[in-house]
């Protein structure tokens, strides 16, 4: 058994691992130390001198696939001392036999590489969430940031870079038990650990940390198990909003029955369309009875109610997301540039509009202001729910043989909450709505997307779930 004295990174590893293998050194004859730069092959194995060297080191490299090293860049920042024999023991096998070993994941050696690899990725994704900074005034008047924090692996300098792009324009160092990143404002070095006592107290930074965190905390989605999961113990001494963690935790139960008398109090001002529905269902009455609804907030900002349009006996129902700022303006639906879009691929595909009937999920415009413009906002479930009597009276009196849900928000009302567009597009089923209902692309998510060769391909899908369509009208 050999010794191999290595530094604790990627690189060093590295070399001595070409040097090994153009040897033909086998893994149970190695052992890894860290601690040096040196290599402390047996004298007469492999001369330090020997030219051959890169070469024979080369023609083992090229057939390592990428994915391997992607992986040892990851598995060195594990403190596992057993990483090192490890990563060479999975080379060697990589280089002598075996060149789909990382596909193999029930494999010992892979399944240990990759579970490395995540707890390492772990610790540096919880350094990312979890270091706080706290201001310190330099001898020159100047400002610097010092952070101390608690990592389980060697994960400070793959992550720094990280700190540098986010906090460009500030001098900080992270401290931590194992090492520690210097930026000043241009050059990221590292230096060995330090102990906590080393770090600063408190500042006036941590009273705005627990400021936000209670804030954002939301006492109705409190999972004790899944929140010390992701905010495990051993960082709390260094994130002061931790502190809060308690009180908050003890008045939960009051902040969430007052939230809940909140929203009792604002589901009783809107008693849904349910209550605004005419005695008798005639798509008529059910347009003027919906000029006066008031089911959801929504009536308030827009300028009127834009009711479903068309045919009375209708073969083809197609139903959108919600009006948009044309059509809030017109009181009618599909006017706009989706509108337009729909009537070219309609008559495209041989299907007259004057013969379908078009409506919406939501039949108000739901919008933000920016400047002078209203810009469209997708409706949340309880505006869809609200809004769905409408929806259902229209296809009651319709009763069409076939139903096109245009975009997810009103496939989603049509065929339940778990209806994915992306996934299930273009398929006919048998629903309560119709015997044929079938979802695909929304015309304004079309004309939204700014990949030409993206809009492209959607647009000849979009003609294509239309021309089923037809065919199945046909048929009719």
């Amino acid at each position: 058994m050999q010794e191999v004295r290595i530094q604790n990174d990627f690189d060093s590893w590295r070399d001595e691992a070409r040097h090994l293998l153009s040897a033909h050194v086998e893994p149970s004859d190695v052992a890894f130390v860290e601690g040096g730069l040196e290599s402390a092959l047996l004298p007469g194995l492999l001369p330090a001198d020997d030219r051959t060297q890169p070469r024979l080191a080369s023609e083992a490299a090229k057939r390592v696939p990428k994915e391997f090293v992607t992986l040892a860049k990851k598995v060195v920042c594990h403190r596992d001392a057993a990483r090192w024999s490890l990563l060479y023991r999975i080379l060697w096998r990589l280089t002598h036999g075996e060149p789909h070993l990382l596909q193999i994941i029930t494999d010992d050696d892979v399944r240990l590489a990759f579970a490395m690899d995540k707890q390492v990725r772990f610790d540096a994704h919880k350094m990312k969430a979890f270091v706080r900074f706290r201001k310190v005034v330099t001898e020159d008047g100047g400002e610097h940031y010092i952070a101390w924090h608690r990592p389980q692996h060697y994960v400070v300098k793959p992550t720094a870079p990280f700190f540098a792009r986010r906090f460009a324009n500030m001098k900080w160092s992270i401290l931590t038990p194992l090492d520690s990143a210097y930026w000043d404002g241009q050059t990221l070095t590292f230096g060995p650990g330090c102990e906590a006592s080393e770090a600063p107290a408190a500042d006036e930074l941590e009273d705005l940390w627990r400021t936000y965190y209670a804030n954002i905390f939301n006492p109705a989605r409190i999972k004790l198990k899944a929140m010390r999961k992701e905010m495990p113990a051993r960082y709390w001494a260094t994130m002061p909003e931790t502190q809060l963690i308690p009180d908050l935790l003890r008045d939960a139960p009051r902040r969430v029955e007052a939230m809940m008398a909140t929203t009792r109090e604002k589901i009783s001002d809107y008693p849904t369309a349910e209550a605004f529905l005419p005695p008798k269902l005639t798509l008529p009455q059910l347009r003027e009875a919906a000029e006066g609804c008031k089911g959801c907030p929504l009536y308030k900002p827009a300028t009127q109610t834009v009711f479903g349009e068309g045919a009375k006996h209708a073969q083809i129902v197609f139903v959108g997301e919600q009006p948009g700022d044309q059509e809030d303006l017109a009181g009618k639906p599909f006017v706009g540039p989706s509108g337009q879009l729909l009537d070219e691929v309609l008559d495209k595909v041989g299907i007259d509009r004057k013969t379908t009937y078009v409506t919406n999920a939501v039949k108000h415009f739901k919008f933000e202001t920016r400047g002078k413009r209203r810009i469209h906002s997708k409706p949340n479930a309880r505006e869809i729910q609200a809004c769905k009597p409408w929806l259902v009276a229209e296809m009651q009196v319709i009763k069409p043989p076939i139903v096109v849900a245009l975009g997810a928000t009103a496939a989603q009302a049509l065929m339940g909450n778990a209806f994915r567009v992306t996934k299930e597009r273009g398929v006919p089923r048998e629903t309560q709505w119709a015997p044929w209902t079938m979802a695909t692309y929304h015309p304004s998510a079309l004309l939204r997307m700014p990949d030409e060769a993206a809009r492209d391909r959607a647009y000849n899908e979009f003609v294509s779930d239309l021309k089923k369509v037809a065919k199945h009208l046909a048929s009719l």
